[in-house]
């Protein structure tokens, strides 16, 4: 999906409601590299604990996540797997529908924009809808070809 930076959706109001719960929003620290990483894959899998490696490869660190106390809620990364791409994203089952995925993808499309971009591709999408209705994305055509094609995968 592509999504036009120039015009993303205020978050403020929506991260403040969640500050009044104690759920911050920030991009973790290299010495934080292995409980991110190790946290995404306990709830999300090899895959996305890899390309989170890669997002701690940056100073700043590619990635925001959401925290309650010392609790993650949820991750964005962005630039991980390849240029001005977004994701992986995710939020932890029991804290879905808050609006914290919401504030992880704005605050990561935000980064991409500050870095120059003007668009941003979201690759590898599952909730097309959320994406659409949150920040506006299209598909792009002719896209089920990706970048994910030739994914080594792991044997059954």
């Amino acid at each position: 999906m592509l999504v036009r930076l120039l015009e993303l959706p205020d978050i403020s109001e929506k991260e403040n409601q969640l500050g009044t719960e104690n759920i911050v929003f920030r991009r973790p620290i290299p010495p934080e590299k292995s409980f991110v990483c190790d946290w995404v894959m306990e709830h999300f899998g090899q895959y996305w604990k890899n390309e989170t490696e890669s997002a701690f490869s940056h100073l700043p660190v590619n990635c925001f996540i959401a925290q309650k106390d010392n609790e993650i809620l949820g991750f964005a990364c962005f630039e991980s797997t390849a240029k001005n791409f977004f994701g992986p994203t995710g939020t932890v089952e029991s804290m879905r529908g808050k609006g914290i995925g919401k504030v992880l993808l704005v605050k990561s499309l935000l980064a991409l924009k500050e870095m120059g971009y003007a668009y941003a591709i979201i690759g590898g999408i599952g909730p097309a809808d959320f994406y659409k209705n949150t920040v506006n994305a299209t598909l792009i055509e002719g896209s089920e070809i990706s970048i994910y094609q030739n994914l080594i995968r792991k044997k059954p």
